[in-house]
């Protein structure tokens, strides 16, 4: 059982995924929010019936599971229907990660939620011990943007600004790992907040 939970953020493109699997790679357990939300609305859960109730049948596929495109042609736009949409799924997935994460061998588990200091912090999550942020400059979230995916500099931008800004996750962190350099730059840091994360777990934060 771990009740020393650890929340990791970062924005669009900061290395998160290789940073939880660095985690995970010295035995620690990683609650992923974006697998939680995807179980929230899988096809017969409770979470997909009550967004039809909300919605209408017209966002399910022919197959019954939930038409993501339709959803996100739905609430584009629309604040009202993107916050009812988020009034029936984040609660299911923060009590999923919180589940998953209490349930974990380990002395301590994340929770990676990329959308964190836009959902609320630590306000939100109230059972994160500390909050780790993967950070990098704005200028190479746009070069690995473009790289990555092909975007011009103009839809980079748009992507970056659809977060959080930089200094409001900064905000919110407890722990900072700057991912601005090569990949294997980020191993002795990782090390580093491993052993960090279970002496403190030991001791009871």
């Amino acid at each position: 059982m771990s009740d020393f939970i650890i929340g990791i953020t970062g924005g669009v493109a900061s290395g998160k995924s290789v940073v939880t699997r660095r985690f995970e790679e010295l035995g620690v357990l990683v609650a992923d929010a974006d697998v939680a939300a995807r179980a929230a609305v899988a096809p017969g859960s409770d979470g997909l019936a009550e967004v039809v109730a909300s919605f209408g049948r017209d966002v399910l596929t022919a197959d019954g599971g939930l038409d993501r495109a339709a959803m996100r042609q739905r609430v584009f736009g629309d604040d009202a229907a993107r916050r009812q949409l988020e009034a029936i799924i984040h609660p299911r997935v923060r009590a999923a990660l919180n589940a998953a994460c209490l349930a974990a061998p380990g002395p301590y588990a994340i929770a990676a939620i990329p959308l964190l200091a836009e959902g609320g912090g630590r306000e939100t999550y109230p059972w994160l011990a500390r909050i780790l942020v993967v950070d990098v400059p704005v200028a190479v979230q746009r070069a690995r943007l473009m790289a990555r995916d092909g975007a011009d500099a103009a839809l980079a931008d748009r992507m970056i600004a659809a977060q959080a800004t930089r200094t409001q996750r900064l905000a919110i962190a407890d722990d900072v790992l700057v991912n601005d350099g090569a990949m294997e730059a980020l191993d002795a840091p990782i090390v580093a907040l491993d052993r960090r994360y279970r002496l403190l777990a030991s001791v009871g934060g």
